[in-house]
């Protein structure tokens, strides 16, 4: 399988238990590896017959900037879901960290693996 990557994507949403989280948007940092067939794209050169990395960096920025999730799994979950049915992965990792949350911890997180 092939796979195209976005590696260290920061985007900002409101994610977290707390008050403070509830309405202060923070950074989180993503890596996602795409699972999908770029034979096509590669004999005919079009953008059409691949998933368009851009599009996803856009979709993500626009639609988590409007979202609040408590859990980076439930985050996670639909990062995975959205790839898998807009963009029509094959697979998905989906890795989610939040930065500097804890003293002497530089990100926490989750890697979550999904197929179609």
């Amino acid at each position: 399988m092939d796979i195209i990557f976005i590696d260290s994507f920061r985007v900002e949403t409101l994610i977290g238990i707390y008050p403070r989280e509830r309405i202060v948007p923070q950074p989180v940092v993503m890596d996602l590896k795409i699972g999908h067939s770029t034979a096509t794209a590669g004999a005919s050169d079009d953008i059409h017959d691949t998933i368009d990395y851009a599009e996803v960096v856009k979709r993500l920025r626009t639609v988590l900037a409007e979202k609040h999730f408590l859990l980076l799994e439930k985050l996670a979950e639909f990062v995975a879901t959205m790839l898998l049915e807009d963009f029509g992965a094959q697979w998905v990792q989906v890795s989610v960290a939040k930065l500097g949350m804890m003293p002497g911890v530089a990100r926490v997180g989750v890697v979550i693996e999904r197929s179609a």
